[in-house]
């Protein structure tokens, strides 16, 4: 019996193999379950039940369910978007501890995949308006408001970049890492676009709220971000200075 103790351990020692693990274990997890839903989904009285149940031979079904995985996928980056700003403006330093900050972060990043894969899967076999596995993965090709959906296409691509570097970022360097890791404002508002737009719910007020709200709240996060790297760079500008004057004191004046 392996004891809690020993995977925190196991995690301090090899925190990249610990993350890559749990990522795979994750999509392998969300691949099994997605192959063994098919499989039983094969079964007449499997169909019969579902359909009694949610009334699941509706052309409208799966819609229903493909955008309710989307506002989930949604809300799911607008957190991991806020949670990966405040990490290094350390935000939520005093309340909660900056390792499990950013363990949160990761695993929000991952769910958040995880209901887009769902998102985009359940396309396939929506009889509402089906697509190809071309239209969902090639951007702008989409039967349904092209250039959004396409937006959405590529906010899906820079999310999983993203997401793939956060575990190869000792491969990649620190520097690309954090010029890669900007890239996640440029998918949320890619996300924030095409949900505003391909909704078929944004007409609703409850709907317009939500996407005010999370935008504003980006808004404000990167704000301060920028403001906290401004401040960081002058603070760095004006120790040089002082070293520089230290060093050579009639550099001060005459």
């Amino acid at each position: 019996m392996i004891h809690s103790n020993g995977f925190d351990q196991f995690k301090q020692d090899h925190p990249n193999l610990w993350n890559t693990t749990l990522a795979l274990g994750v999509g392998g997890l969300s691949f099994a379950g997605t192959m063994a839903a098919l499989t039983v989904s094969q079964s007449s009285r499997f169909q019969n039940l579902i359909n009694s149940l949610l009334a699941a031979n509706s052309v409208q079904a799966m819609w229903y369910v493909t955008r309710a995985a989307g506002f989930i996928t949604y809300l799911l980056f607008w957190f991991s978007t806020v949670l990966g700003l405040a990490i290094p403006t350390r935000l939520f330093d005093r309340w909660l501890p900056r390792a499990a900050t950013y363990d949160f972060h990761q695993f929000i990043s991952l769910l958040a995949l995880g209901f887009l894969g769902l998102h985009m899967g359940v396309l396939l076999v929506d009889q509402y308006m089906p697509y190809s596995l071309a239209q969902i993965l090639v951007p702008f090709i989409s039967p349904y408001r092209p250039l959004w959906v396409g937006i959405g296409v590529f906010a899906f691509y820079l999310a999983l970049l993203v997401t793939i570097t956060t575990y190869t970022r000792s491969r990649i360097g620190l520097k690309a890492f954090k010029v890669i890791h900007t890239f996640s404002l440029v998918s949320f508002l890619g996300a924030l676009l095409h949900s505003f737009v391909s909704g078929t719910d944004t007409s609703l007020l409850a709907v317009l709220w939500l996407y005010g709200i999370t935008a504003a709240t980006v808004a404000i996060f990167t704000g301060y971000w920028m403001v906290k790297g401004g401040l960081k760079v002058f603070a760095k500008k004006g120790l040089s200075e002082k070293l520089r004057l230290s060093d050579n004191p009639s550099a001060g004046g005459e």
